[in-house]
């Protein structure tokens, strides 16, 4: 059972297990809160399908979050983001925290001009980017690709090897071609991919990663609204490593949650089986 510290929970949702990478960067900064984390890889990708669906789904996981004590929710997928962000902030009282793709810091750090950004169909036609990319980056060449397959290897813990490298070769290579010197990471299941992506794009490109700035943020909207204490936690912001030797997570998944185990694992090691549960929603 998880141990009893703050009564409100930070709840995290995404379409499976991209999410961890978020939820990873976030138990760094609130060590000692209590998280709920829902994979709902039922159905996922979001990426494909309707944006009326992932709303639906949206709605069902965060109230299912708020019924087991969840007071603030992070959306830990760009998709949902884009497609439900707004609905959810309209149907609950409860702060919504979102994902978009880091395009504002690439955008002012890029000497050549050119970025890359690496997103899913739903990210790229979602209002969200759009505002974002016309705010920030104008007067930039910007490189989209789909990452067609990506989610699905994440989902199936092929993160390292051979089919990876060779699907991520081919979303890369434009953008290394375009003279690209920063590839924004527009999916949190592509951070689990970051280091194949690295070493592909080579010296003089880095790579932005949003989970560690959502994390930030998440602590600040927490802090702001009193939702939970975090005065006691503020030499934490800075911190780039932090082990973990107990697990305040209870993880819920739609479907089969033996994926999910591991790669939570790969970050928190020895989390007992009756942290995972699989939810009927």
């Amino acid at each position: 059972m998880l141990k009893q510290l703050q009564s409100i929970s930070v709840g995290i949702f995404d379409s499976g297990v991209g999410g961890l990478s978020v939820w990873k960067e976030a138990i760094k900064i609130l060590p000692d809160h209590n998280f709920l984390y829902f994979s709902d890889n039922a159905y996922s990708p979001y990426g494909p399908r309707a944006v009326q669906e992932i709303i639906e789904r949206a709605k069902i996981i965060s109230k299912f979050l708020i019924e087991k004590g969840a007071g603030i929710i992070v959306v830990a997928c760009n998709t949902a983001t884009a497609a439900a962000i707004d609905s959810l902030r309209e149907n609950f009282s409860t702060p919504f925290i979102g994902m978009e793709p880091a395009v504002k810091p690439a955008a002012a750090l890029t000497k050549t001009g050119v970025i890359g950004v690496l997103a899913t169909k739903g990210t790229f036609g979602g209002s969200l980017y759009s505002n974002t990319l016309n705010m920030f980056a104008s007067n930039l060449d910007v490189v989209e690709m789909v990452g067609t397959g990506l989610v699905p290897l994440v989902e199936s813990g092929k993160v390292k090897g051979k089919a990876v490298q060779n699907l991520l070769k081919k979303y890369i290579a434009p953008m290394i071609n375009r003279n690209a010197d920063y590839i924004v990471l527009g999916c949190t299941h592509y951070s689990f991919l970051k280091e194949t992506i690295e070493q592909i794009a080579g010296e003089g490109i880095t790579i932005i990663d949003p989970a560690p700035a959502v994390a930030r943020h998440l602590y600040k909207v927490a802090n702001k609204t009193n939702l939970i204490d975090t005065h006691a936690r503020d030499n934490t912001l800075g911190v780039t490593s932090y082990k973990l030797h107990y697990c305040n997570t209870q993880f819920y998944s739609s479907g089969d949650n033996s994926v999910l185990k591991s790669m939570a694992r790969e970050i928190v090691p020895k989390i007992p089986d009756d942290y995972f549960i699989k939810a009927d929603i």
